[in-house]
């Protein structure tokens, strides 16, 4: 038995590997790595250990306590309530409080069910750049959990649950490992491992393991493990873990046929594919010199993606063009960004119609089938050279994919068309066409141009910046103040009357006399907002605000909506998210 060789001789290995971890290279011991007391294990574990002494095994080797707390792990596991409410509390995050002018205890008087509503609320959204940067910090900042109608585990999900959506893999990285939490999180983890692999990048998905210092207990991240160690050609620590894990119950045939292989105790091919997981998928792709493998409509998309990253995919070049099941396919693959745009148009430009056809799209389109159609169509818009029969043109082939549910699938190549279009030649029935589809591309390096003749983009704004004392934005406000109350042309407009508010927030004195210049009552605060602020409900009021900018660009939304936004973060006394927002939206940018 494998094992049984290995025990006898890395005997003293294995007592320091356990100590250290049985899945990391990490340097530093975890003081603690179950986060509760010695006996507390042992008394809970006492009647439910697994038996190990096997004839084949060293009698003493039971007697080592990692034996134990491996069997204890496998048949009654310690959840992550359970740690917590066993010892301190442990926060989870990134980012210091100190940082983003939180606190703490910026959950600790909010109401679960409150907060349940909010997450699931901006669940459904497909939030805007400047949406997702203060979601970032309202979820990952380090901060005690809410207590109220809410577990520490539920609302450490609404995390996962947001970083799986954001899909930022550097950050689930930094937010996994800084943690060390691969071990609790393992829905989040196995993402991060799926999608790294689907990429084609199954280095960067190893190198998790290397910064890891938790013991692993989910199967799947496990034999994730075990494949980046023989990867790395650390061949005896993962037959060591392997065989460890068949002792605790562990049992994957599938799994055991292709590292055997990788580990050279078997040279039989296993030709056998499983589509169960991304990683199964890969190992037989691994194990097999000719591998081959046809995918269908049942084919799941992260499988998709690999073949697309690992060139499995078949050449277009290949198929004919009467096998109108498999271009369906094509399409299908396309439209899940799964297959690039070009390919499926280059295929369209390999159909054969006649001249009669391609002179009347219009007429013929609809006779055929609607892959055909396309096809027909497509290449029409090629030889148009007429702007609005262009125009005209791309519009029906864009409807003919959405009427197929495959809007995605011309998405790129429709916004190359359209970028050779003058927009002043657009007639006004394509206007809303031309503007729906196309990118207007966007400098989002534009330089702060300062115009002094208005006050909230004069350089009163680099207060925001911190380029400014006290001392001096209190006499220029007020110069500036004198000098706009005498020009009975000028009128204050929200945001002159935003940019006032915010100084006399951070106690920048204003002179009595220029009280009656502006008004002092900004947009009204929604009602449920205003009660979060007066009980110091710090986190579900960013939440809140999270919901409110939604998909929107924050120098897209109206006046009235910033201004009860930044009332908001005045009165809970957040100035850096605050300065954040009101240098996006004051400042004139060129």
């Amino acid at each position: 038995m494998k094992i049984l060789k290995l025990l006898n001789k890395n005997f003293c290995f294995i007592i320091f590997y356990f100590f250290f971890g049985l899945s990391s290279l990490a340097e530093d011991q975890p003081a603690d790595i179950w986060n509760v007391d010695e006996k507390k294990i042992v008394n809970s574990s006492e009647d439910q250990t697994l038996n190990l002494e096997r004839k084949d095994l060293p009698k003493r080797q039971p007697e080592i306590g990692i034996y134990k707390m491996q069997s204890q792990k496998n048949s009654s596991s310690i959840t992550l309530d359970q740690t917590l409410d066993t010892k301190e509390i442990k926060i989870i995050g990134l980012y210091d409080p100190g940082d983003y002018d939180l606190d703490i205890n910026m959950w600790s008087n909010s109401d679960g069910d409150q907060l349940k509503n909010i997450f699931s609320k901006i669940d459904k959204l497909k939030l805007s750049n400047d949406a997702k940067e203060i979601m970032n910090i309202s979820v990952l900042t380090n901060a005690y959990s809410p207590q109220k109608n809410i577990s520490n585990s539920e609302f450490l999900e609404f995390k996962s649950r947001w970083l799986i959506k954001n899909s930022d893999l550097d950050l689930i990285e930094n937010y996994l490992i800084k943690n060390q939490i691969i071990n609790s999180h393992p829905k989040l983890t196995k993402y991060f491992l799926d999608e790294h692999l689907s990429r084609g990048n199954i280095d960067k998905a190893c190198n998790i393991f290397e910064k890891n210092s938790e013991i692993i207990n989910d199967n799947y991240i496990s034999k994730y493990n075990i494949y980046c160690l023989i990867k790395s050609n650390q061949i005896e620590r993962a037959q060591l873990i392997y065989d460890l894990k068949k002792e605790l119950g562990f049992d994957d045939k599938y799994f055991e046929k292709k590292i055997n292989f990788l580990l050279n105790y078997s040279s039989e091919i296993d030709e056998n594919i499983s589509e169960k997981t991304i990683l199964d998928f890969y190992l037989a792709h691994k194990t097999n010199p000719n591998f081959l493998f046809d995918p269908n409509e049942k084919t799941k998309k992260i499988i998709w993606k690999y073949l697309s990253s690992a060139n499995l995919l078949n050449s277009l070049k290949e198929i004919e063009t009467t096998d109108l099941d498999k271009i369906s396919l094509i399409e299908k693959a396309v439209n899940n960004k799964n297959y690039p745009e070009s390919d499926l148009f280059d295929l369209y430009k390999r159909f054969q119609f006649n001249i009669n056809q391609l002179l009347n799209v219009e007429s013929f389109y609809k006779s055929l089938t609607n892959i055909e159609g396309r096809a027909l169509v497509y290449q029409r818009v090629l030889l148009e050279s007429e702007t609005v029969k262009r125009l005209k043109l791309l519009k029906i082939l864009k409807d003919l994919f959405k009427k197929d549910n495959l809007n995605n699938a011309f998405d790129i190549e429709l916004k190359k068309f359209l970028k050779q279009i003058d927009p002043n030649n657009i007639p006004n029935d394509l206007t809303s066409f031309y503007f729906t589809n196309i990118i207007i591309e966007q400098n989002d390096k534009k330089k702060i141009k300062f115009n002094n003749d208005i006050l909230h983009q004069s350089r009163l704004i680099n207060y925001f910046n911190g380029d400014y004392s006290d001392s001096k934005i209190e006499k220029d406000i007020n110069n500036y103040l004198k000098k706009i109350k005498k020009n009975k042309k000028y009128f204050l407009s929200k945001k002159d009357q935003i940019l006032i508010d915010c100084l006399k927030s951070d106690g920048i004195k204003i002179d009595k006399k220029y009280d009656d210049f502006y008004e002092t009552d900004l947009s009204e605060i929604p009602t449920d907002i205003q009660v979060m602020i007066n009980n110091n409900e710090i986190g579900a009021a960013i939440l809140r605000i999270v919901e409110v900018i939604g998909q929107d660009e924050l120098e897209k939304i109206d006046d009235d909506t910033i201004s009860f936004i930044v009332n908001t973060l005045n009165q809970l006394d957040i100035d850096i998210i605050r300065n954040k927002i009101l240098l996006k939206v004051l400042p004139l940018k060129v």
